[in-house]
């Protein structure tokens, strides 16, 4: 008999790729989404999926997700994010998984990104594997900056087929979040009692490019491979310029 298994999603203003996340999970015994009061049809397009729905305001991915998973009582978990959504591949071989009981914590998946003009096959993106199929109980969640980890209890083993991700709709939206990982990335460096200031911060961002464009090679990636590496560099110029920063420019 297959164990039962919860498909999850955290979201926020999420309406552009939720239906199509949602109904990739669909062969879930239950869909929870636990909304950061969106503002836009996030909950509705939930609602209409199926899906049962917690409004919680954002105190944070690790708070939330221990939330989350509070409220659920399958055997398995499947999380995603709002912009990402299974390939049947994977999909077939989740519910293969769910029927065979195997004694491991969870499995992690590849995840393939589009950036620009291309799913990136390069630049440090791919294959990406993440924790993202669990026993309930088995696995920790921990954050650096703004980027959450999923930390599994136990043995583990990797599926085939992938996890699509379509992180940014637009350069400018792209900026947008390096203005807040940057910001977010800077608070945690301050929290462990790192410096920054304009020679740390060139110098650890020449490396980022170097690492992005070079050593990944983001230069098979074309366009796309080129743009990524340039804002890597930035944001991580950023990062640690703003480790020094002390309050608004100007004041007093």
């Amino acid at each position: 008999m297959r164990e039962t298994v919860t498909g999850l999603v955290l979201t926020y203003n999420g309406e552009r790729l939720l239906e199509k996340c949602l109904k990739s999970l669909d062969f879930c015994d239950e869909l929870l989404v636990v909304d950061s009061q969106s503002t836009d049809r996030t909950r509705e397009i939930a609602e209409a999926c199926g899906a049962r729905v917690l409004v919680r305001a954002w105190p944070g991915p690790v708070d939330q997700f221990r939330f989350a998973l509070r409220e659920i009582g399958t055997t398995w978990v499947v999380s995603l994010d709002q912009d990402e959504f299974l390939t049947d591949e994977l999909r077939r071989n989740i519910e293969d998984k769910l029927d065979a009981d195997e004694p491991v914590a969870g499995y992690y998946v590849p995840r393939s990104s589009f950036y620009f003009n291309r799913f990136m096959k390069h630049s440090g993106w791919y294959p990406d594997y993440l924790f993202r199929v669990f026993r309930n109980g088995k696995m920790d969640v921990t954050a650096s900056g703004a980027h959450y980890h999923f930390n599994p209890r136990g043995e583990t083993l990797k599926l085939s087929g992938d996890i699509l991700h379509y992180p940014y709709e637009s350069f400018r939206q792209h900026m947008d979040k390096i203005n807040y990982y940057a910001e977010e990335g800077a608070a945690a460096l301050r929290e462990k009692g790192r410096r920054g200031g304009p020679g740390r911060a060139l110098l650890h961002a020449v490396g980022r490019f170097v690492k992005l464009y070079l050593l990944k090679l983001g230069f098979l990636d074309g366009t796309a491979g080129l743009c990524n590496a340039l804002a890597g560099f930035y944001y991580t110029f950023q990062k640690y310029i703003r480790v020094e920063e002390r309050g608004k420019w100007g004041d007093g």
